[in-house]
């Protein structure tokens, strides 16, 4: 790869990272840092942990965060924020190796790698998923390793997918299993000529996820619904099919311009039409009975995620090559108001922080400052409790608590949730901690001692009306920070 060429990707890094805002401490961060903060600092959240463990226990995420800390004498904050860049320029970097496979010219391959810089936070269909989250995560990371893989494996270097595969698996195995199965398809179809059915074998990745549904665990998995394809709407099901007709006709254009197999594209778009088809109609076979319900936490239609980065780079470098070509104008015309929409959803999604947050203590939001003060200034065994549905209050913008504050909460009914539709054993104690506070808002003294007395609340954290009389160390416009006596 030429040094130019390099260069000019770090610079559509810088362009991306700005376009798509940053949030180290916000949505699935709530999930994953705790993990890390937690072997940083083993005294942190001796309760109530599990609704994050369960997640940190499968992944090698908080390993390779919290060995890089340590390795490299950074805070926390520092190395988050090097590796949300790093896996922009590397995902980048994937879908500049692909698009080399499948444009024969330099001008494609810019036009696709600059359509996925532009989009990386286009929501994937129904899937709840966007081509890159605003913080490190390890969907981020088995994001551009999976396009790694699935470049290897046109490319017929084994040892490389196996690699890619493998380091995909340590930090995000259900998105690795997609990854997987791509791979396995693209071989199966090499070696047997064939795009049916018989090329599909074992494309579903399986396990062993099989548990009766609860009472509790329905309550859990009805916060969930993009689990269940029956329940999408129906602009979400345009987002399955849609792919297909047009992978189809890149497919035969690409085919007559490259008769003898010259290009991986065609090869590509036939094996992503029948993976589509086959994880679709897995989706559908577990959401149709009821009593295949937890078996909906494999959601298979998260396979749509690497789908659709292949499917930009197939549109952009389309684009690059039939429509762009060497006209400045038309760059322009199609990338800046691009941008700006992108950006400026952004700015929607998170209307009271700042849309670059440097660091997990330095956010503009008023419940993120409060969380931070709690960081610096309660014990680290303190306990506490907030309304089960805080993230989803105006003004909150998805800040996660345990991310930020680093204390033990008892569960909410947002991001536990979450954990809980993946992990069924935790339904019952999650439902019962959700409905303790299911009058929160309408909380007195009495209420808060209630709380105390049955699960060892220390401290809560609730909306500045809401704290009248209470003793509150710390409050601003919007929160209060109050500790039970």
């Amino acid at each position: 790869m030429k040094l130019k060429d390099l260069g000019w990707l770090a610079l559509l890094t810088a362009g991306a990272f700005w376009v798509q805002g940053y949030h180290p401490g916000a949505e699935d961060a709530e999930i994953y840092l705790p993990g890390v903060e937690k072997l940083l600092n083993p005294r942190l959240f001796p309760s109530y942990a599990e609704f994050f463990e369960s997640h940190a226990h499968l992944t090698l995420f908080p390993n390779l965060i919290a060995g890089c800390v340590r390795v490299s004498h950074l805070s926390l904050s520092g190395v988050l924020l090097l590796w949300q860049i790093a896996s922009i320029f590397l995902l980048l970097l994937a879908c500049w190796k692909l698009a080399g496979l499948c444009f024969r010219n330099a001008r494609a391959r810019r036009a696709a790698v600059s359509l996925v810089a532009v989009l990386l936070t286009l929501p994937v269909a129904g899937t709840a998923l966007y081509i890159m989250d605003q913080y490190a995560n390890p969907r981020n990371m088995a994001a551009f390793a999976g396009v790694f893989a699935v470049t290897a494996t046109l490319e017929k270097k084994y040892v490389v997918v196996a690699l890619w595969l493998v380091f995909a698996a340590a930090v995000h195995p259900l998105m690795a299993a997609f990854a997987f199965s791509l791979c396995f398809l693209l071989m199966a179809m090499e070696r047997t000529k064939l795009w049916d059915a018989r090329a599909a074998m074992f494309l579903m990745p399986l396990s062993g996820l099989f548990a009766p549904a609860t009472p509790a665990y329905h309550q859990a998995a009805l916060l969930h619904s993009f689990h269940y394809v029956l329940k999408w709407t129906w602009y979400e099901w345009i987002g399955i099919f849609a792919p297909i007709p047009l992978f189809w006709w890149f497919g035969n254009l690409f085919r007559e311009v490259a008769p003898q197999g010259e290009l991986a594209l065609p090869r590509l778009c036939r094996a992503l039409i029948l993976y589509d088809a086959v994880y679709f109609m897995a989706a559908v076979a577990i959401s149709a009975p009821a009593r295949f319900e937890v078996l909906a936490r494999l959601q298979p239609l998260r396979s749509l995620h690497l789908l659709y980065i292949v499917l930009f780079v197939f549109i952009g470098g389309f684009l690059g090559e039939y429509v762009l070509k060497r006209h400045v104008w038309r760059w322009i015309a199609l990338f800046l108001p691009l941008s700006v929409g992108m950006f400026l959803a952004q700015r929607a999604l998170f209307p009271a922080s700042g849309h670059i947050e440097w660091t997990l203590e330095s956010s503009r939001n008023l419940w993120a400052q409060a969380f931070a003060w709690v960081e610096q200034n309660t014990p680290v065994d303190a306990v506490f409790a907030l309304d089960p549905n805080y993230s989803q209050i105006p003004g909150e913008d998805i800040q996660g608590f345990r991310a930020i504050a680093q204390r033990s909460m008892i569960a909410d009914a947002g991001k536990d949730s979450g954990a809980v539709s993946m992990f069924p054993p935790l339904a019952e104690e999650w439902y019962r901690e959700v409905q303790a506070r299911g009058d929160w808002k309408h909380f007195e003294r009495s209420d808060f001692a209630r709380l105390q007395s049955e699960y060892g609340i220390s401290w809560i954290v609730v909306s500045k009306g809401q704290a009248l009389g209470m003793n509150c160390p710390y409050q601003n416009q919007a929160v209060s920070v109050c500790k039970l006596d």
